[in-house]
């Protein structure tokens, strides 16, 4: 329907509001011609913008303040949990979390995680893959897998008045994959594309090899299937890791955007007879440091230092230290447009990009996980700064670390852009309820976004140094690639961070 009803200024409409035109509010036939919107000339058939249009209903205005719907969880008889939140948007988005990642992986099904993500949504003992396909398209949905260390999640966003379908369908597909033998070939051979793409992506490959490299044990399998991990795996290692590890205590229905008892009347049936066995001993992060190098094109060089945080989400005061502590050293590329909503206030885009325009990019990072965290800068540069820049990654590290260093105007900035970025990303309804169901999987429960939000307003730059300081306790991680044949020795750099 083509319609001129516009909300902005009567002169932002009057282009547009030509189109809308009819018989009953046209009293003569416009003299401006059809290209009288870009030329200026003013049609005469046009109605005033305050002109009631015949059978147009407005909706009625939200109030001012909309209270935000609370988080309802009901624990079914074999442990499984469903979660969800009202909200007055016409969608909603539900979605089946597990905790069950990297860091359960064992020798005989490393990388199982990465393929089970390509193998979502892909045939089941119900349905076919393109049935699937179509039941999604036939609603306007949208499906989404993802895998973490720690975590599988499975999402479905559709409109609300499509639940029912939504909840049969993700469960069907979590619950009884297929894992065809020709599927899981096909997407084998896509992991092993991906493993190339990747491999030419220097930010990724760093990030990986920070992990591999730091910790020992379950933390540092690799969320990437290696290539000899691809030749082991076939459709009977992936069902027996989700027989063992997508158990009912270990799995969250959670959404955004849906009744509860409607929630609860759709998916009770469907995930009250999944077996509750006893869960494996959750893995322990053992963080070691260590150094990580790869020689690759010449004449740039790309480097991360990175220390670890324990407590991780466990102890979210601690987290959200460090949160608003990657926020206030921010960072960037050297050629971004720049500024305040892309770091142009960060310390490391003042004290480092500004100054230094051999760097190409420097920033800090963070991943926090249930019981750890690491934190740290990673760089790129050409080679022949690359010490000099290490050199500047110490100074910051070390400087931030010093009391009285972060003044209160760069800490309040920090903190804004913090919660911000929380509220921001809660808009999203897929944020939303993944937020549900990794906070009940984590505490059993979802702590109020107050919470969180009163955290990040009682950190102090006291608790910001006392940070820093118990980071550069920890072991280094260094890892590098591109042109390191003359990058510093791993004792070298490790040791500037304990010279008094």
């Amino acid at each position: 329907m083509k319609s001129g009803f516009c909300l902005v200024s009567r002169t932002g409409c009057r282009g547009l509001a030509g189109y809308s035109s009819t018989s009953a509010v046209a009293t003569r036939s416009s003299s401006g011609g059809f290209f009288s919107w870009l030329t200026g000339e003013k049609s005469s058939s046009l109605p005033p913008l305050d002109f009631p249009l015949k059978d147009v209903t407005l909706a009625p205005p939200l109030p001012d303040y909309v209270e935000p719907g609370k988080t309802k969880i009901t624990t079914l008889t074999n442990g499984l949990k469903i979660a969800s939140e009202t909200s007055a948007n016409p969608a909603s988005s539900i979605g089946l979390y597990v905790d069950s990642g990297s860091i359960y992986e064992t020798p005989a099904s490393y990388g199982a995680t990465h393929l089970l993500e390509r193998m979502a949504f892909k045939s089941t003992t119900n349905r076919s893959h393109l049935r699937i396909v179509r039941e999604v398209e036939a609603i306007g949905g949208n499906v989404i897998a993802s895998a973490s260390r720690e975590h599988m999640s499975y999402t479905y966003d559709a409109l609300k008045s499509y639940v029912p379908q939504m909840v049969e369908l993700l469960i069907d597909c979590v619950r009884n994959p297929a894992f065809l033998d020709w599927e899981v070939s096909e997407q084998v051979n896509k992991v092993r594309a991906e493993i190339a793409e990747c491999s030419k992506n220097p930010l990724e490959l760093l990030m990986e090899a920070i992990h591999s490299t730091g910790y020992a044990g379950p933390y540092g399998n690799s969320l990437l299937a290696s290539e000899s991990a691809l030749n082991s795996l076939n459709s009977t290692v992936l069902e027996e890791f989700v027989a063992e590890n997508y158990t009912a205590s270990r799995m969250v229905l959670a959404a955004s955007g849906v009744d509860h008892d409607k929630l609860l009347e759709y998916a009770e049936p469907l995930l009250s007879d999944l077996a509750n066995v006893s869960r494996p001993s959750e893995p322990k992060p053992i963080y070691t440091g260590g150094d990580f190098r790869r020689q690759g094109d010449s004449g740039i060089t790309h480097f991360a230092l990175a220390f670890e945080l324990s407590g991780g989400w466990v102890k979210d005061k601690d987290a959200m230290t460090l949160t608003v502590f990657q926020m206030l050293m921010g960072g960037g590329g050297s050629f971004s447009a720049g500024g305040p909503g892309k770091g142009m206030y960060s310390r490391l885009y003042l004290r480092v990009l500004n100054q230094h325009p051999q760097i190409q990019s420097f920033s800090a990072f963070n991943s926090i996980y249930n019981h750890t965290g690491l934190f740290g800068i990673q760089a790129t540069t050409g080679s022949d700064f690359a010490t000099n820049a290490i050199d500047i990654a110490v100074k910051e590290l070390i400087a931030v670390a010093t009391p009285g260093e972060v003044d209160q105007v760069q800490l309040d900035r920090a903190k804004q852009s913090t919660k911000a970025a929380i509220l921001m990303n809660l808009e999203s309804r897929m944020v939303a309820s993944e937020d549900i169901g990794k906070q009940i999987l984590t505490y059993g429960e979802r702590k109020p976004i107050e919470h969180f939000l009163k955290a990040v307003d009682e950190v102090t730059a006291q608790d910001i140094a006392k940070t820093a300081q118990k980071l550069l306790s920890s072991p280094l991680t260094m890892a590098s690639y591109g042109d390191v044949l003359h990058l510093p020795s791993y004792d070298a750099v490790s040791s500037r961070f304990h010279s008094k």
